[in-house]
């Protein structure tokens, strides 16, 4: 296979991109279990966010029985320390990696700046746009859908799961909602590709072609509900606030994380810690590809995958081509 690194991009990861092992034949135990270790441990974005909900639920959570009742205290309670979290995690990242460039261009995928004017951004400029959209409607809606989640399990609305009644399922829930986001988050993205969808929602989105930390939650408040939506699974499948807590940091947080624009935290000359896919940066520069991520592989069964090589651009670049035909 063609491993060619593309042109025009800093940095490329090695290529051929490969998806999960769990959806190639045959099985390969090892490799599964390679890939499992590499995405949680040791130190990992899933592992950090699983202690992020944690202290969030010890500390920082009202109980459920003051959730049973709608009230303003405890609403702006949860809303500043959602607040606080994303900007230390964008503003931590983008201070970091932009503006002290404390790693340079090492690992970064576009050698391109941030833009600092653009007419197609609202507010003049990339930071303080996709800032508005974060904070102004994604940690609202973030907040709001935390909200509708504890009120209905302090009610008794959504099924309720206890680590003494069921320690596997307990510890097995931090797993599946990963998987579960992966399943969800590609349906969702390709419906937001419908042009009418796009023109009217997804587009604020991609107005960042060339991605920073604030761009992952700056999305229209349309996109928020139908992204953030996914919460709304624990109605059905039972779960422990804190599992709430992580299902929802994990969906944010890690937008933040998965665009920061470089694929890793370099420390001591090592990838100490993974951040931003290659298989999403292509997404928002070529559009039609990499709609899903690389856990459940969708886009490979459909056909949208691009692996990274100068010979997938090519295959993306003709199906281009076949679609401005017709």
């Amino acid at each position: 296979m063609d491993q060619e690194p593309l042109k025009g991009w800093n940095h490329v990861p090695a290529v051929p991109l490969n998806v999960s092992p769990f959806f190639r034949w045959p099985l390969r135990p090892l490799e599964m279990l390679t890939w499992v270790w590499n995405s949680w441990f040791l130190i990992t974005e899933k592992l950090i966010i699983v202690g992020i909900a944690i202290i969030s639920f010890y500390l920082f959570q009202p109980p459920l029985e003051e959730t049973k009742t709608l009230a303003a205290g405890w609403i702006a309670q949860m809303y500043i320390r959602n607040l606080i979290l994303m900007i230390a995690v964008a503003g931590g990242l983008h201070l970091y990696f932009y503006t002290f460039t404390k790693q340079g261009k090492e690992l970064r995928y576009d050698p391109r700046p941030l833009m600092k004017n653009g007419r197609q951004f609202t507010l003049g400029g990339q930071i303080k746009d996709n800032m508005f959209w974060t904070l102004a409607s994604g940690v609202t809606i973030w907040t709001a859908y935390e909200v509708l989640m504890f009120w209905a399990l302090a009610n008794g609305y959504a099924p309720m799961l206890t680590w003494a009644a069921h320690p596997v399922w307990f510890v097995a829930m931090f797993l599946l909602i990963p998987i579960w986001e992966s399943f969800y988050f590609y349906w969702i993205h390709r419906f937001l590709h419908i042009p009418f969808f796009y023109k009217h929602v997804h587009s604020l989105h991609h107005r960042n072609i060339n991605v920073g930390p604030w761009s992952g939650m700056s999305m229209h408040p349309v996109e928020h509900v139908i992204f953030l939506g996914s919460v709304l699974i624990h109605w059905v499948v039972a779960a422990h606030p804190v599992h709430i807590l992580f299902h929802l940091q994990y969906y944010t947080l890690t937008a933040a994380t998965t665009h920061t624009g470089f694929e890793g935290l370099v420390v001591k000359d090592e990838n100490r810690l993974a951040l931003g896919t290659f298989h999403h940066q292509m997404h928002h520069r070529y559009f039609e590809c990499n709609y899903g991520s690389l856990e459940i592989p969708w886009d490979k069964f459909f056909g949208s995958f691009h692996d990274g090589t100068t010979k997938a651009d090519a295959l993306m670049k003709e199906r281009r081509k076949r679609i401005m035909g017709n």
